[in-house]
């Protein structure tokens, strides 16, 4: 078997060009790039994402804080219109009171629905202002996900781009060999004088 792989490779068909070889090892090449390459590149970006959007979790966790607030103003008369999807929200003043501290006023996001008298969750940094509250496990998976797909979809882009130029370079050579054979070839053929 070994000898008939050995004579294999060392036998010179005059039909196979370099550009032909040079083709299949592409082909090749984007196969294991494609079946193995970007699910790693993919699976490598999500786990740095992860790490990524963890401490940032982490972080903003450990500086913000949540606070009990009443809704003390009152919601718009015209709300929205039931015809969007998406949820709404609108601005509306609050009051809380944090243990030892004076109470506050603000003006901050409301769910739709929400009327005066209820009770929102305000999330405050660590200088007392209206933040956004910190990403939980779910925003982290989404984010991880996102960048993993990503990551694998632009190297499946990539390979495939980097193959059809390598394979219209290949292309370009293969006709320049057979005009440059057939050159030599056609008097042949044709009795003609070159």
């Amino acid at each position: 078997m070994r000898t008939w792989v050995r004579s294999r490779r060392r036998r010179q068909n005059p039909l196979r060009r370099r550009s032909d070889v040079v083709e299949t090892w592409t082909a090749l090449a984007v196969a294991l790039l494609l079946f193995f390459g970007a699910p790693l590149v993919g699976a490598a970006a999500g786990l740095w994402a992860h790490d990524q959007a963890r401490t940032i979790a982490t972080t903003e966790r450990s500086d913000r804080h949540r606070v009990h607030a009443t809704v003390i103003g009152t919601p718009p008369a015209d709300l929205p219109s039931v015809e969007d999807s998406r949820p709404h929200g609108f601005l509306v003043a609050v009051r809380w009171a944090e243990p030892g501290k004076t109470p506050r006023t603000a003006t901050v996001a409301v769910p739709t629905g929400t009327a005066h008298g209820d009770v929102v969750d305000v999330w405050l940094d660590a200088k007392g202002h209206n933040v956004a509250p910190p990403p939980g496990e779910v925003a982290v998976w989404q984010h991880t996900l996102t960048i993993g797909v990503w990551a694998a979809g632009g190297m499946v882009a990539l390979v495939l781009l980097t193959s059809t130029v390598i394979r219209r370079v290949s292309l370009r050579h293969r006709l320049a060999e057979w005009e440059r054979d057939w050159a030599l070839t056609e008097p042949q053929w044709t009795r003609r004088r070159a």
